[in-house]
């Protein structure tokens, strides 16, 4: 799978449960051909990806493309790659928070 459908099959992944009353703005800036800028919304159980940076994100990330399909894809540890610089987050508990509301690619 590339960043790209990566980010843009989030919301099949979405776990409505976890979701239920959470809200917010996700940016992906992910560089590279397989990659792109991307806008994940989260609000009422139901999350939204569209292509382009839209509103005042709550966190942002970024990568190379491909370190982001490394970690979404278990090649390499999430937490190594943040700390290693590979993906930036502007707000690691935003970002904690998201990343429970939704099913590993594993586990999808």
């Amino acid at each position: 799978m590339t960043a790209r459908e990566i980010v843009l099959a989030l919301p099949s992944r979405l776990k409505a449960e976890e979701a239920a009353g959470q809200s917010g703005t996700f940016q992906f800036n992910l560089e590279g051909e397989t990659g792109g800028e991307f806008t994940a919304i989260v609000a009422d159980g139901v999350c939204t990806v569209q292509e382009g940076l839209h509103g005042e994100a709550d966190c942002v990330i970024s990568s190379l493309a491909t370190d982001f399909e490394d970690a979404e894809l278990g090649r390499v540890n999430r937490q190594m790659a943040v700390m290693m610089g590979k993906i930036k987050i502007t707000n690691l508990g935003a970002m904690l928070k998201f990343i429970g509301m939704f099913s590993d690619l594993e586990a999808a």
